[in-house]
């Protein structure tokens, strides 16, 4: 279903994204040149996929979706330049393809090389995301330059033979007036080149607003809150519970049809499915899961989530239980159980470490945001303890080895022989009765071989008492190991708990030789955070790469670059908005937001630098250059967030994890882009007069001295003759 779903957002995105090109440029030929370039792309991308032996799932389809707005952005670039040569220059479609694709060739593929090396960096984050993300990656790299591929082939050869001077100069105002001259556009023109020439002659307050946006970032993001993955409305979970140690079969199953009973009650639940009794060979019958499927969400009006309190209010009737209500996750994350959070306790001594989780536990309890608390720890497990007295051993002649050898034969009892009948083989267990085995009379009585007397009797060497224990006791770097586990309650960001939860381990003042590290879905979360970092700083040094080559220059990269933080703020503001946190897909979100920002950063530069080279004053080159680069960055920023509304507004199986990074690309690039279209100008006329004012620093001073002329009366002779 979630495939289904992401499939359709990738044909509602393509349809959208066309409906763009259309309202800008008012001719159905233009509008079918630019959106031819979306299928072209596409298609063209899944013979990499499979050369790379990817499948379509949910991760490349996510990245195909995605790509719709950014594999039209290059084909919008040089069809509205074309379609401006033609309507502007009254040049013929052929001229016009040729000249228009020669001016924006270093603009396209600066911005689409820059775009491409992002995401590189992604496909080879190490651990269990780089599982997720390699095929990401690498498919929105592939697709990527398959555009460009098609914007420099494709689009203008279709340019130069179906577009019309009529198109041109029709488009959506009639035949005396171009396409520029629609109302709106014409509005938004105008007030923008007032905006510019403000900004241009009041520098600082650009670039104050800026610094202030950039210092905004840290405490935007602590408002925010940040997560590893929200978890799908999947139509399912399920219940976990533990009854007490000592119960047997039939007591556990008992509970377990009345917890059925209580489940029943919610309406949505459609299906309950029950196991009673551990399912991995271990024999215990104090353990039990609850599977519940759900009525499909266009059926119900609750989400899984509030689904999943509603239960967790209604088991409360059984005090007695350890029951938790867990998301089914679609993968295996490891750890001790499927929860949001697990931290792992492990020392040396098992009663001290027990102490230190009991008292942890009693203070995580009073954490909001915690639900489910619960530790891998279970005792009060009845057991019959033989303490062996050495000594007595020891003069007997009895080993301790030979003790343990005779209780686990014959309680435990061992496989000594196997009974073939037909193709079955059977296993031969011997062991004490049933009956013997539960009596402590005759568990004293068994013989234990000697090497001095022959057999001796377990009573002579060792004192059995009752007493209880651990269920299961469990090890981890060869110590012992706890792990204290919870989920968190709807709305409530994972990095903000994990920080409470180091908080009060730090006030319990362990000793030497206990450690505790986060495990499971937080370790991953940790892996996350860590490679996404690594990530980020390898696609800034890739894009300054490129950009440094492409324009020959170590300033104009960072001209460029300095709209990427400013990206940042607002696809935090975004998420603070909808209420998302941030979390893997949002941070992915937040990475194709620096292409689409820098990508406009470039169209501005390079028609700058282009007028620079034609002869026009600063100031002036600045005013040209971006009021005629600012339609193609309306039309491709426009068309990306077309591309991204079925993903934001899905309500399909998998649309939850998914839509936020759609939030943070059109919240973000919407909101941002006021700003970044003022700072790259402010930015790029800073940096000419500081290059200008170093120049001239560097330039040794010009000293005028006055000379006494002096006249030789032989060297006038000399020159005379």
């Amino acid at each position: 279903e979630a495939v289904h779903t992401v499939q359709e957002h990738l044909v509602l995105g393509g349809i959208c994204a066309a409906i763009v090109v259309f309202f800008f440029l008012g001719s159905i030929r233009s509008t079918l040149i630019a959106a031819v370039a979306i299928p072209v792309s596409i298609i063209s991308t899944y013979s990499l996929i499979l050369w790379m032996g990817f499948t379509l799932n949910r991760m490349t389809l996510l990245a195909l979706t995605l790509s719709v707005g950014i594999v039209i952005d290059d084909a919008i670039v040089v069809l509205e330049n074309i379609f401006r040569f033609i309507e502007e220059k009254n040049m013929d479609p052929i001229s016009a393809a040729k000249a228009a694709t020669a001016e924006v060739g270093l603009a396209v593929s600066a911005t689409t090389l820059s775009l491409a090396v992002i995401f590189v960096p992604v496909a080879f984050i190490h651990g269990v995301m780089g599982r997720f993300l390699n095929s990401f990656g690498l498919t929105m790299a592939f697709s990527i330059i398959v555009s460009l591929l098609v914007a420099f082939t494709l689009t203008p050869m279709l340019c130069s033979r179906y577009l019309r001077a009529k198109d041109g100069a029709g488009g959506s105002g009639g035949a005396k007036h171009g396409s520029k001259e629609w109302r709106i556009f014409r509005w938004i023109e105008d007030y923008y080149d007032l905006a510019l020439r403000w900004s241009l002659d009041h520098r600082w307050v650009i670039v104050a607003v800026s610094v202030a946006l950039v210092i905004s970032i840290p405490f935007l993001g602590k408002m925010v809150g940040a997560t590893f993955m929200p978890d799908d409305d999947s139509g399912e979970f399920a219940v976990n519970v533990r009854t007490p140690p000592g119960y047997s079969l039939a007591h556990t199953d008992a509970l377990v049809a009345q917890i059925e009973d209580r489940l029943r009650t919610i309406p949505e639940i459609r299906d309950l499915f029950t196991t009673v009794g551990d399912t991995n060979g271990d024999d215990r019958v104090t353990v039990a899961q609850v599977n519940a499927k759900l009525f499909p969400l266009a059926q119900r009006r609750r989400s899984q989530e509030e689904i999943m309190g509603d239960a967790r209010k209604r088991l409360d009737a059984f005090p007695a239980l350890r029951i938790s209500v867990d998301p089914i996750k679609p993968w295996e994350q490891g750890g001790y159980r499927e929860v949001a959070v697990e931290y792992d306790m492990r020392g040396p001594d098992l009663e001290v470490l027990r102490g230190f989780a009991d008292t942890l536990m009693a203070r995580l309890r009073k954490i909001p945001g915690i639900v489910d608390l619960d530790s891998s720890f279970e005792g009060g497990l009845p057991e019959l303890q033989v303490n062996i007295d050495r000594t007595k051993a020891a003069d007997l002649g009895v080993s301790v080895d030979d003790i343990a050898q005779t209780m686990r034969t014959m309680v435990q009892g061992d496989v000594v022989t196997r009974f073939r009948e037909g193709q079955d083989t059977y296993d031969v267990r011997l062991q004490l009765a049933d009956k013997d085995r539960n009596n402590p009379v005759v568990v004293a009585g068994l013989t234990i071989p000697s090497a001095k007397v022959g057999q001796v009797r377990l009573d002579n060497v060792a004192a059995l008492t009752h007493g209880t224990g651990p269920v299961q006791i469990d090890r981890q770097e060869r110590q012992h190991n706890i792990a204290i586990v919870f989920n968190l309650a709807q709305g409530f960001a994972m990095n903000k708990v994990m920080d409470a939860v180091t908080r009060e381990v730090g006030t319990l003042h362990m000793p030497p030789g206990y450690v505790t590290a986060f495990g499971g879905t937080s370790k991953i979360y940790g892996e996350m955070v860590s490679g996404f970092v690594v990530a980020f700083l390898l696609s800034i040094i890739f894009m300054y790469m490129v950009l440094a080559a492409q324009f020959e220059s170590f300033v104009h990269p960072i001209t460029i670059m300095l709209s990427l933080p400013l990206a940042v703020p607002f696809a935090l503001i975004s998420l603070l908005v909808f209420r998302e946190h941030l979390m893997l897909f949002s941070t992915l979100g937040i990475l194709l937001l620096f292409g689409i920002v820098k990508k406009n950063s470039i169209l501005q530069l390079d028609q700058t630098l282009n007028l620079l080279r034609a002869g026009l004053p600063r100031r002036q080159a600045i005013l040209t250059a971006n009021r005629d680069r600012l339609r193609p960055i309306l039309m491709t920023t426009a068309a990306l967030v077309a591309g991204m509304i079925p993903v934001a507004l899905g309500q399909g199986a998998g649309d939850s994890s998914i839509r936020a990074i759609a939030l943070v690309v059109i919240g973000g690039q919407t909101l941002c882009l006021a700003i970044t279209l003022l700072i790259t100008p402010v930015a790029f006329s800073l940096f000419d007069d500081m290059e200008n004012w170093f120049r001239n620093w560097r330039k040794p001073p010009t000293r005028l001295k006055l000379v006494v002329p002096r006249f030789d009366d032989e060297l006038e002779r000399h020159a005379i003759d």
